[in-house]
């Protein structure tokens, strides 16, 4: 790990990305070109605190996943991202590893800063959920953290009951029906890769729906559909859902719109109204508060990270949560996970 090399990288990145670049207000007092250290580390998920020490040339060794926080938040490119995991001493991913999957374009990551109006999210090709709007976040529920094959929503589909609360009961099978068939498309695409072997494996076994599913043989990307949610507060809304997929097929950005005129533009409308009022939907939704930033961690640890406990948590709607202490994240993208009350669900 080259500590000096790494806050150089990181400090020039940072100077590099404009505040208009991912969303945020430029400000009449704006000192520094770029964004401000305190904003790269609230779009990245981790403490403000923790990221001023990397640049400083200090910390400890950042993990894989908060460097792939990192390099979004910094919109940094393939070979970019590649050398920031070199300065780490981090292996660099594989393409179809974890932490490769969850690096998002920055050409995606600004069409979604774009969308602000619009629904719209960004998630893996096994639905793994990346990126939220705030919107995305009111219309959908902020998104569980999960941890291994429960960070795929196709797998707590078929799973965990609670998943399908948000869809009429009756439309269950066409969901379950397009799930499978997409997901049969991503494994020939990604050919034997052990995630996919293990999630089809497990679903096999746990799930008869989805073994005859399976069996079946059905293929088709899942490009678009028409939906009807169960939203607690204003009952079922009618909504079309469009993808948008990466170069290599691993990322989908997907925004949700309804006909101008229609009962589902007028309920968007009055959404972006409500906003994230806490309206959960049983154990499926989590708070739908709006987060606060300035959150910090309790005095002790529970993830049994050596840290300094002084170090919180920071929230941003739009990025993955991770652990102030052990900068794993709880989205789990990666199969890591931190269980510590630091990561606020």
């Amino acid at each position: 790990m080259n500590l000096r090399e790494l806050a150089a990288f990181l400090k020039t990145r940072r100077a590099r990305v404009r505040p208009a670049d991912v969303g945020l207000p430029a400000g009449p007092r704006r000192r520094v070109p770029g964004l401000r250290r305190e904003e790269v580390a609230q779009l990245a998920g981790l403490s403000a605190d923790y990221y001023t020490e990397l640049e400083r040339g200090r910390g400890a060794q950042p993990s894989a996943q908060a460097l792939s926080a990192l390099a979004r938040a910094l919109r940094l490119e393939g070979d970019e991202r590649d050398h920031l995991f070199h300065l780490a001493g981090r292996p660099v991913p594989a393409p179809h590893a974890p932490a490769a999957t969850a690096h998002v374009e920055p050409a995606m990551l600004g069409l979604l800063d774009r969308l602000a109006t619009t629904p719209a999210m960004i998630i893996t090709d096994l639905h793994e959920t990346l990126v939220q709007n705030d919107l995305a976040a009111a219309l959908l529920g902020r998104h569980p953290m999960r941890r291994g094959l429960e960070a795929s929503y196709v797998y707590r589909w078929f799973t965990d009951p609670a998943a399908r609360a948000l869809y009429p009961p009756d439309e269950h099978p066409h969901h379950s029906r397009v799930f499978v068939s997409d997901l049969r498309a991503v494994a020939a695409r990604r050919g034997r890769d052990a995630h996919v072997v293990r999630m089809v494996v497990a679903l096999r076994r746990r799930s008869p729906e989805f073994a005859a599913l399976w069996d079946g043989h059905d293929v088709a990307l899942r490009r678009a559909d028409h939906k009807r949610l169960l939203h607690p507060a204003l009952g079922v809304i009618e909504v079309d859902c469009h993808s948008l997929f990466s170069e290599d097929g691993r990322r989908r950005l997907l925004w949700f719109t309804a006909p101008a005129g229609s009962r589902g533009a007028a309920q968007l409308e009055l959404l972006s109204v409500i906003g994230t009022q806490d309206m959960s939907l049983g154990p499926s939704r989590v708070s739908r508060t709006a987060p606060d930033a300035s959150r910090t961690a309790p005095d002790a640890p529970a993830c049994g990270c050596a840290s300094d406990p002084s170090v919180g948590v920071a929230e941003n709607p739009r990025m993955p949560l991770i652990c102030g202490h052990c900068s794993l994240s709880g989205s789990g993208a990666s199969g890591d996970h931190c269980d510590s009350p630091h990561m606020r669900k």
